[in-house]
């Protein structure tokens, strides 16, 4: 020490400490870099190191070569896996319109006879899509002790070709370089590679019996999944960032759950969060306007725009023959009025509201019969964007969901047959800032009762063209399943497409608006889809083969509000490996 102290002057003394502290640390670590360090006679260092990484370190970094954990067994190590191809086609996209802008056939228009072509079917030749995606998932599962799990699923989720260049069609498309994409606009790059999930499950925790926290990007699934679904027939699915908690009994389940939707304070991946900038602005202030820095820091909305969603779902199960579950989900959208409002006030996750959902799903199974009733009611307050942050409409929103159905067991083909009744509410001032311009001719925004439709799985529930959202909808609808043999599953399935008010918009089964509903609109009956499924199952169920044809016969509300009336055909086959 006295040696270090001749060469550095006064400030020997604490950058010696501080070399000796850090000496020390890393001799802790067993890091071969400092084994010869030792600390000269008669010195101790008393204030050591907290654990560098504030966790469990049992298992030491290494300077160049890796071993194999000490708490790992391979015993405990488990994989699972799927890999699906799809190719897809459907034709008449518009009804004998031009593509889609934006999902939308049209665009909103306050005139009874479209001026400008607003309010029409998109200007172009009929059009149709054809493509072929496909996933590969890998799950990684290892149980730390019989309580404790960890879990992460890596999704490759890729459109044949869609990693090629445009303008250069091809040379975007080399294996080596192929995991992202232009986007549509060309604006950022999508990338095909992500994590589906990626959690920590502890059961009984606190010693306490039946209570378990799953902590990081899971799946949320509950009833049959009108709210929340992990919608596999999409190419992605949904994931959502928390903590959930479940308590389970005999008798009954809870789950009680917080989760991240969207986050402002801190960019995805940031290696820090503390004192870091914000990474969304606030907005406009009015509508087309930028807030200026001033106007971001005065309002605070940086620091607080997030998104929250809390979930409360119960399974009663003590009636036999019953399964009874109560729930109330909380949405909170903080994000500014003007960050997502281009659909109207139908469009998913409307920016500034906060949505209190109360619903009750009933499901019966008693001998041959089933029966399932859903019902919804939102309440809560929304901006319409007229009134700057305001959030000055009221939410008044429901839906239901109804199915009966009845199976021959007895029967050597086991057919079931259903009927089912679907529901969901709109509004008749939904276009009243469409676009987020100032209100339409005519409109006043009064109220806001478009059902919001979360995190569902459409696909499953009112046809499976996926033209139909839960949201401001009516559908009767009949269902035929039969099953000629162990492997195989016919399906036939029809429904009537309605609007529950004709002022609003059309909804897809993606939630976003599909055809915009003119201001004079007077037309509910949307059409009438039919679908033709067969599956076969190999493999002992690992391997399936799935086909579908279906059609769509227009109906007045697409004459009136496209000027076309030619019907939509959709068909896929898909090839799907589970293990």
């Amino acid at each position: 020490m006295n040696r270090i102290s001749s060469l550095t002057g006064w400030l020997s003394r604490p950058i010696a400490l501080t070399v000796a502290v850090l000496a020390a640390g890393l001799q802790l670590l067993a890091s071969p870099a400092f084994a010869g360090y030792e600390l000269p006679p008669g010195e101790r260092i008393t204030n050591l190191p907290p654990i560098p990484r504030a966790i469990p370190q049992k298992e030491a970094y290494e300077n160049y070569d890796p071993v194999i954990g000490r708490n790992f067994d391979v015993k405990n190590l488990w994989l699972r896996a799927d890999l699906r191809v799809r190719p897809e086609y459907r034709n008449g996209v518009c009804f004998g319109g031009g593509a889609p802008s934006g999902g939308a056939c049209n665009a909103f228009s306050n005139s009874s006879n479209g001026a400008q072509g607003a309010g029409r079917a998109n200007s172009g030749a009929n059009a149709s899509d054809f493509y072929v995606q496909q996933w590969a998932r890998l799950g990684i599962g290892y149980d730390l002790s019989p309580d404790v799990n960890f879990y992460m699923e890596i999704i490759d989720s890729a459109t044949w070709g869609g990693n090629g260049n445009a303008n250069n069609a091809g040379n975007g498309g080399d294996p080596l370089n192929h995991n992202c994409g232009a986007s549509a606009g060309g604006s950022q790059a999508n990338c095909r590679l992500g994590v589906r999930a990626a959690y920590m499950l502890v059961r009984n925790l606190g010693d306490i019996q039946g209570l378990s926290m799953k902590v990081g990007r899971q799946y949320i699934v509950f009833g049959n999944h009108s709210l929340f679904g992990h919608f596999d027939w999409a190419n992605t699915g949904y994931s959502h960032d928390g903590i959930m908690f479940q308590y389970s009994t005999k008798n009954f389940d809870s789950y009680l759950g917080w989760f991240r939707n969207s986050e402002t304070d801190i960019a995805q991946g940031a290696p820090v969060g503390s004192l870091g900038g914000n990474i969304a602005s606030c907005g406009n202030t009015t509508a087309g306007t930028a807030c200026t820095a001033a106007q971001r820091n005065a309002t605070g909305r940086d620091g607080s725009a997030d998104t929250d969603m809390f979930i409360f779902y119960n399974q009663i199960k003590a009636v036999p023959g019953f399964l009874i579950e109560p729930y109330y989900i909380l949405y909170i959208n903080n994000m500014n009025t003007y960050d997502n409002l281009a659909q109207g006030l139908g469009t998913a996750k409307h920016s500034n509201q906060i949505r209190h959902t109360f619903g009750n799903r009933t499901e019966m199974r008693k001998g041959n019969w089933d029966v399932i009733n859903e019902i919804d009611w939102q309440t809560g307050r929304m901006s319409s964007g007229l009134q700057g942050q305001s959030r000055d409409l009221t939410i008044n929103a429901w839906a239901t969901r109804n199915w009966i159905g009845y199976t021959d067991y007895n029967s050597k083909w086991k057919p079931r047959y259903a009927l089912g009744l679907d529901y969901a509410s709109g509004d008749g001032s939904a276009n009243c800032t469409t676009n987020g311009t100032s209100t339409n001719t005519g409109m006043r925004c009064s109220s806001a009762n478009t059902f919001e439709n979360l995190f569902p799985t459409n696909h499953i529930h009112m046809g499976y063209m996926d033209i139909q959202g839960w949201k401001n909808m009516l559908s009767p609808q009949v269902n035929y399943q039969v099953r000629p043999s162990e492997r195989d599953h016919f399906e036939v399935w029809y429904s009537h497409l309605r609007l529950a008010n004709a002022k609003d918009n059309w909804y897809r089964g993606a939630q976003g608006v599909y055809v915009y509903s003119r201001a004079d609109n007077t037309k509910t009956h949307i059409g009438d889809e039919v679908d033709f499924t067969w599956t076969r199952m190999f493999a002992d169920g690992k391997v399936a083969f799935q086909a579908t044809y279906s059609h769509m016969w227009t109906g007045e509300y697409i004459a009136q509000n496209l000027g076309v009336n030619s019907g939509q055909d959709w068909a896929y086959v898909q090839l799907w490996m589970n293990f």
